[in-house]
């Protein structure tokens, strides 16, 4: 399955009886949930499937397709309530609640990603950053109740535990990251959000997604050219 096969809903029927959803609908469902944050962050308080489609690239006969599928949401001519939305959305993708992520890499990356909203808006909230670093180790990351210090990794399994981590961030230069990542497997972590260009192998049981703005951009440069 191609990634504009798993958007445009071309391979792909938006069923929401069953337990799982299937790959296409939750790719959908989540680029519709980070619009609906961000036009909640604007104040808006309704948005038609014509908007979201405007903003995601996804047919709005899909969108309405995906959405019905779940229930019924919206009201013709009046579009949807987004903190309806929101909220039912977060709950189809079993996101709802707070969820605690370990970040790995205190250089600019990894403090950008700490400081950065991107996470909490959805719910994940970065509890403890790691690095090999003697030099990086103790400092503070962020400021007032949000900032954090740099751990050494030695404190992974404790934390792990103490703080129910469920998502390890890897924000470390290419070569270090599989150390990172066997390290995050031993502790527990079952995903792994990958910001490195680093091939990681992990057990079947662990999930890893790798974020690439390159492949973005080829992504986006490919639709534009055709």
């Amino acid at each position: 399955m191609t990634i504009n096969q798993l958007y445009d809903g071309s391979t792909d029927v938006a069923e929401g009886t069953g337990d799982r959803l299937s790959l296409g609908v939750a790719a959908r469902l989540s680029r519709y949930l980070q619009v609906l944050t961000q036009a909640k962050k604007m104040g808006k308080e309704t948005i038609s499937s014509q908007e979201l489609a405007d903003y995601t690239h996804v047919n709005s006969t899909q969108i309405r397709r995906d959405l019905s599928g779940f229930g019924k949401f919206g009201k013709r001519g009046v579009g949807y309530n987004v903190d309806s939305l929101v909220s039912q959305i977060r709950k189809i993708l079993r996101t709802a609640g707070q969820h605690n992520i370990a970040l790995f890499g205190a250089g600019h990356l990894g403090q950008a990603i700490a400081s950065s909203d991107i996470f909490a808006d959805h719910g994940f909230r970065v509890v403890a950053i790691f690095d090999n670093s003697e030099r990086k180790i103790g400092q503070q990351v962020g400021e007032g109740k949000t900032a954090l210090l740099v751990r050494p990794t030695d404190d992974l399994d404790k934390v792990v535990q103490e703080e129910d981590i469920v998502v390890g961030v890897i924000a470390v230069p290419t070569e270090a990251a599989q150390a990172v990542a066997d390290d995050l497997v031993e502790a527990g972590v079952k995903i792994i959000f990958n910001y490195s260009e680093a091939l990681l192998q992990v057990p079947p049981e662990v999930t890893v997604h790798t974020s690439s703005p390159a492949v973005d951009l080829l992504y986006a440069l490919y639709f534009y050219l055709t």
